[in-house]
């Protein structure tokens, strides 16, 4: 059993593995809550990504488990890292790529991953990822409306913002929602140009609001990091 943990900005998700078959994935916003889960749980190996949180205190929680391995940039990966700065690459951004190169292997792949910020990261289809872009998330967006304006009200995020707003809030949610499906159907039109054989895959907390807006195929999969940490987690343990 594998047992992983991607500790994020806003929350840590928790992904129960059985070789490369998802058991089981959990949510926690609560510190003690988490701890408490990770100190009673049994599995024979586990790996933490945190972008967010000291590492050491999760590792203190799983003294346990007998192997423990921290995703950082000298960890052996089943893809080659060919971004100039490994150093400065989130892990949540490698731990993407690797999944989409267990899900969809032999083919060029774009992962959009749509949370504080949305990444774009590309992975070719011999195993090579090479890095992407990164822009505002829909919440970043919003929030800097609000904060870098006199007058900006902080508008609430909806499913269908309307094309004409008509009241400053309306306008606020048409410019940031559709701007930003606008941006990503940009993007995906660029990368097809280059690799006509793209797979894209959208994954991350603010997925849901365009998965069905986007006009390219996509394949959305929240799990994905998850997905990505347990193949890097199989690759160290040997099987």
């Amino acid at each position: 059993m594998n047992l992983v943990l991607d500790y994020g900005n806003s929350f840590a998700k928790v992904g129960v593995f059985e070789k490369d078959e998802l058991k089981q994935n959990l949510s926690f916003s609560d510190v003690g809550e988490l701890k408490f889960f990770l100190q009673n749980f049994s599995a024979e190996n586990f790996i933490l990504s945190s972008v967010a949180q000291e590492a050491a205190s999760a590792l203190g929680w799983v003294s346990h488990i007998k192997r423990k391995f921290v995703l950082t940039p000298t960890l052996p990966l089943p893809i080659k890292n060919l971004y100039a700065t490994p150093h400065t690459l989130g892990v949540d951004r490698i731990a993407g790529a690797c999944g989409a190169h267990q899900i969809f292997p032999g083919l060029h792949c774009l992962v959009i991953d749509s949370g504080t910020c949305i990444t774009y990261d590309f992975l070719d289809n011999k195993g090579n990822y090479h890095g992407g872009g990164i822009s505002p998330g829909l919440k970043m967006r919003f929030q800097a409306m609000n904060a870098f304006t006199a007058k900006l009200p902080l508008a609430d995020i909806i499913e269908d913002p309307p094309l004409i707003g008509t009241t400053t809030e309306t306008c606020l949610q048409s410019g940031a929602i559709n701007g930003m499906i606008e941006e990503i159907n940009g993007i995906i039109t660029r990368y097809r140009r280059e690799f006509e054989d793209l797979q894209v895959i959208l994954c991350g907390g603010d997925a849901r609001f365009f998965e069905n807006k986007l006009k390219a195929p996509i394949f959305a999969l929240p799990e994905l990091v998850l997905s990505g940490l347990n193949s890097i987690l199989i690759y160290n343990v040997g099987g």
